[in-house]
């Protein structure tokens, strides 16, 4: 398989990029990466590690800026590295994308270039969060579509069953829906409307509504949401680990009890990191689009890059596109 790589999306490319990508390499012995950027700065970069020509460089050399309007850089810089990394991947040449770019850009190029499997409304974010039970919940949508309907979210639903059936192996994935309370008349019109929708959808597990609190109870395997309150509810989610990191911190360097008391649950803090740091899973999978597509942070270093790369690896395996034009078709 082989995955395009936008050289000069993120805050920290090309370095960490091409970095994450050789660590990616290394990792997986199947896995071939096309680089788009700079040629000349990335091949300084590489150097003469090639890794038997399963990493390769196309020159791309502009770059879509963050604070570009996404639809009209999309259309005027047809060489800046995420528009050749998106023609890769809609020529074939590349069966799947990750981008630490500006979020708009990759998802309005994705759409456009990329194109939508045949029946679903709209794509959207789909990161996946660990939860308290072990595994993962994925929160769908979390950012691509502010406005939405409620027949968007029966999309969202399937999109994301099949993403967790694909990647993570979970046979009959269960669906809640954010709400304000569990009960099936809370909430506003829209949510009302589209907990009736879900419910009568027979191949969505729909288990009910869900509350912010218990996103990352392991109750459900999918949370579905419009993106404005999804994306609320991620970003409360992200402030709320760092705040209690920053807490216990503060708490250990208060006193000498505190730091011995610190240094016997050294291994239980290193694993609640691992479990809670972005940069360990990559990033937000774009779902519901004809090849897979990852939207790394736009903060990632190398590791967060190797997560992205490995994301879109086991998407490809686990054939999560071709598994959700089943399920439409059904």
């Amino acid at each position: 398989m082989k995955i395009a790589l936008d050289g000069y999306g993120g805050d920290h490319a090309p370095s960490e990029v091409v970095k994450g990508a050789i660590a990616a390499l290394e990792s997986n012995p199947s896995l071939e990466i096309l680089l788009t950027g700079k040629e000349g700065e990335l091949r300084h970069l590489i150097g003469d590690n090639t890794f038997d020509g399963r990493l390769t460089i196309k020159d791309a050399p502009s770059v879509i800026g963050c604070e570009e309007t996404p639809t009209v850089a999309i259309r005027t810089k047809k060489d800046s590295s995420l528009v050749v990394a998106l023609d890769a991947v809609a020529s074939g040449e590349a069966d799947g994308l990750v981008s630490a770019g500006s979020t708009g850009a990759v998802l309005i190029g994705a759409t456009l270039k990329v194109g939508r499997i045949k029946g679903i409304e709209r794509p959207a974010l789909a990161p996946a969060l660990p939860t308290v039970k072990g595994g993962n919940v994925i929160l769908c949508d979390c950012g691509a579509n502010v406005d939405c309907r409620p027949s968007y979210l029966v999309g969202f639903a399937m999109m994301a069953s099949a993403y967790q059936k694909g990647v993570y192996d979970v046979e009959n994935p269960r669906v809640g829906l954010l709400n304000n309370g569990v009960e099936e008349t809370k909430g506003n019109a829209f949510s009302v409307e589209a907990h009736t929708l879900l419910a009568g959808e027979p191949s969505i597990n729909f288990v009910g509504n869900v509350e912010a609190r218990d996103i990352l109870s392991g109750e459900v395997d999918v949370v579905v949401a419009d993106g404005f309150n999804g994306n609320i509810a991620l970003k409360s989610a992200e402030g709320t680990a760092n705040a209690i990191f920053a807490l216990l911190k503060e708490g250990i360097y208060s006193s000498t009890r505190a730091k011995l008391g610190a240094l016997l649950l050294k291994p239980v803090f290193k694993d609640l990191k691992h479990k809670l740091d972005y940069n360990e899973h990559g990033g937000a999978a774009f779902l519901g689009l004809k090849k897979p597509v990852v939207k790394a942070h736009g903060a990632s270093k190398a590791k967060s890059i190797k997560g992205a790369i490995l994301q879109v690896a086991d998407m490809i395996t686990g054939s999560v596109s071709d598994r959700l034009s089943e399920d439409l078709k059904k």
